[in-house]
């Protein structure tokens, strides 16, 4: 989580509230010769067989009987899928620069209110906007990420190491429905 509300880049510093002990480590060891490099993954590392917060957010409406978002729903999520995270690990341990910075982001930042659509439409559940107030006994533990606007740039990423995102990004992902085969 970098600043909220902002594009992010990979020269920004992580917020004092959310401890980074790995990129700490990481650059501890750049300082004593290791050629190590930190690699910052997009909320939504999305893709077949995901089980991580795309899953949970469909799980939610499932059982709550709608997809929701927050407000007006224009907070953004930043997002990659998960081969051209791969192919991002793989370049950060041949290529990257000691102590680089790197963003493993695709779509700089999807407004929730479009994933919590699709979602609506694959469950064939109404989709609705729900108060801040509202979010913690929605989302549960995930309301902090939810109600987030993170957008994220990943072009130095990309002009360093010459990586570029080539799957599909998360909306297209989602309307494929392999999420919603269960």
């Amino acid at each position: 989580m970098l600043t909220p509300g902002r594009l992010g880049t990979e020269e920004d510093t992580p917020l004092p509230t959310t401890p980074r002990h790995s990129e700490k480590a990481a650059i501890a060891l750049v300082e004593r010769g290791v050629r190590a490099s930190i690699v910052r993954l997009a909320p939504s590392v999305h893709g077949p067989g995901d089980h991580g917060f795309v899953k949970i957010l469909i799980d939610i409406a499932r059982a709550k009987g709608v997809s929701a978002y927050i407000g007006d729903g224009s907070n953004r999520w930043p997002a990659v899928h998960r081969l051209d995270a791969a192919s991002l690990f793989r370049l950060a341990v041949e290529a990257a620069p000691a102590g680089s910075r790197l963003h493993g982001v695709s779509d700089e930042g999807v407004p929730f209110r479009d994933i919590a659509g699709v979602i609506g439409r694959h469950l064939n559940l109404p989709v609705i906007s729900i108060s801040r107030e509202e979010a913690d006994a929605h989302f549960g533990w995930l309301s902090f990420a939810v109600s987030a606007d993170n957008p994220t740039s990943s072009a130095l990423t990309q002009e360093r190491l010459g990586w570029r995102p080539m799957h599909p990004a998360l909306i297209p992902d989602l309307e494929k429905g392999h999420y919603f085969n269960n």
